[in-house]
């Protein structure tokens, strides 16, 4: 039996003492379930991607941290991970990422064999994710198709199909990504180019804010015509503001490029997530969507 320092690694490991990462990646998730159950998704689809979201980004943290194992200690933010202390081995990390990994497959094999064929690919981008900082110029975009997977996800187990306002729901995920990530990749961009780490707060340069808030930009352009093609009420709208008076905050914030700053804009996204979400919420208690 594990002792409670090794409990609490694992527990660390996992990010679950940082539950930023679970929203960023839930909101999205839950603006699908929203659209694809026509503002009243079933309970226990719902139910399978909450718990599934959680249990498959705490396996994408092991997993991640596993390949930046040898990076991680030279890093000012990440040097004390348990895998770059020592605290957690490669085998355990191996472990606990391959058991909550096989927890969400078994709750994604009672929503049918679609979803459980669209589950592949998102665990395939799951998994190849931490690699594309060795090569891609714009790690974070690819992070935000991986956020993102749970979009057309919904609308499989709720409709059977991809519409292709799932595709751009999930484009919009892909702008968010890249513009809370870059921030947050700002954070660490001396370290990274000390190691050779790439990331878009290194591709972008000097132009590293405007790429944000055009990237802030492009998604709430998305959001805004999906809304448009939904019908939906002035809740949204009204969510959907809140969201783009954050988007000021924002530049506030990163504008200085200040690490300290930036990371708190990183951590404020969830706000703006939260903005969208309740607004879709509410506009389907009024009377639900086209």
């Amino acid at each position: 039996m594990p002792s409670l320092a090794k409990w609490h690694a694992y527990y660390r490991l996992t990010r679950l003492d940082k539950p930023v990462g679970i929203w960023l990646l839930l909101w999205p998730t839950l603006w699908g379930l929203l659209i694809a159950g026509k503002g009243f998704p079933q309970p226990w689809v719902v139910c399978v991607f909450v718990l599934g979201t959680i249990l498959m980004r705490s396996a994408g943290c092991a997993l991640n941290d596993i390949a930046d194992r040898h990076w991680d200690g030279a890093v000012t933010r990440t040097k004390l991970r348990p895998l770059a202390t020592g605290e957690v081995s490669v085998r355990e990390a191996y472990g606990v990422a391959l058991g909550l990994s096989v927890l969400a497959f078994a709750l994604v094999c009672t929503l049918g064999w679609q979803v459980v064929v669209w589950s592949i690919p998102a665990l395939f981008l799951a998994v190849s994710y931490p690699y594309t900082k060795r090569f891609f110029a714009i790690p974070q975009a690819y992070l935000g198709i991986a956020f993102g997977f749970g979009i057309p996800m919904t609308f499989v187990a709720l409709q059977g199909q991809v519409p292709a306002l799932a595709w751009w729901l999930l484009l919009a995920n892909v702008c968010w990504s890249v513009a809370y990530d870059t921030a947050y990749a700002m954070v660490d961009r001396a370290d990274d180019l000390q190691i050779g780490i790439r990331s878009s707060a290194i591709t972008f340069g000097r132009f590293d804010v405007l790429a944000i808030m055009l990237s802030f930009g492009a998604m709430m352009l998305i959001l805004a015509g999906v809304a448009r093609a939904l019908m939906l009420g002035w809740p949204f709208w009204l969510g959907w503001t809140v969201a783009v008076i954050q988007l000021c905050r924002q530049y506030a914030l990163i504008r200085h490029r200040q690490p300290a700053d930036c990371f708190k804009a990183f951590l404020e996204n969830v706000w703006i997530g939260a903005a969208i979400t309740a607004g879709m919420a509410a506009s389907a208690g009024l009377g639900g969507f086209a």
